[in-house]
């Protein structure tokens, strides 16, 4: 395997984090016009190629790859593209106990795009000629879980976070989070009317 276009991947998974994606492509994938979007070649076999990703991928802790083929793999015929076959078998053998999802090539070339507007997009283009192959790397945050993400929302309160920075109760966002004692409040500030109020009707029940 050429080197550079691995040491590239190496110095970008220690860069990229949750909602950064890989894609590790055949040879006909175009190359998109989003700066978000950052295309390197490897001259190599993509079967290869996809191995020395997801190995280089196991070594980070802190991301781990969410996987989408392209739908249109499952109905090549083999007369139409005499090497998908085998194609197909080693693609199942490396993706063994990985989740893949699949959605029509146009599909996920356009959430790419979208996606490349905010976070950055590593494609590594190989030197394959079997069409519809390509295979996008959705990363995800490697200590953390869609079912901790579900109890964290659900334990926080509804809070409705207004452009000011104040939440709905008129207390700013950041005092909110670790509330000071009377004393330390700032007089004036969001938190100290808010306490003024509740000393006022202390003092009215006693």
């Amino acid at each position: 395997m050429k080197a550079h276009w691995e040491r590239v991947l190496r110095d970008r998974l220690r860069l990229y984090g949750h909602r950064n994606w890989l894609v590790v492509a055949d040879s006909a994938y175009p190359a998109q016009s989003r700066q978000g979007i950052e295309t390197i070649v490897a001259d190599e076999e993509q079967i290869a190629v996809l191995a020395r990703v997801f190995m280089n991928l196991r070594a980070c802790k802190h991301i781990r790859p969410t996987i989408w083929i392209d739908e249109e793999l499952k109905f090549i015929a083999q007369k139409d593209a005499l090497e998908v076959a085998t194609y197909r078998k080693k693609l199942a053998r490396l993706l063994d106990g990985y989740t893949v999802s699949a959605l029509p090539h146009e599909e996920l070339i356009s959430g790419l795009d979208r996606v490349s507007q905010k976070f950055r997009v590593l494609l590594v283009k190989t030197n394959s000629r079997i069409p519809y192959t390509s295979v996008f790397l959705e990363l995800e945050c490697g200590y953390w879980n869609t079912h901790a993400e579900t109890r964290l929302r659900a334990a926080m309160p509804f809070r409705t976070r207004r452009p000011n920075g104040y939440d709905d109760e008129g207390v700013p966002l950041l005092e909110s989070l670790d509330p000071p004692q009377d004393s330390t409040a700032l007089k004036g500030s969001g938190l100290w009317r808010k306490n003024a109020s509740k000393r006022r009707r202390t003092r009215a029940r006693s």
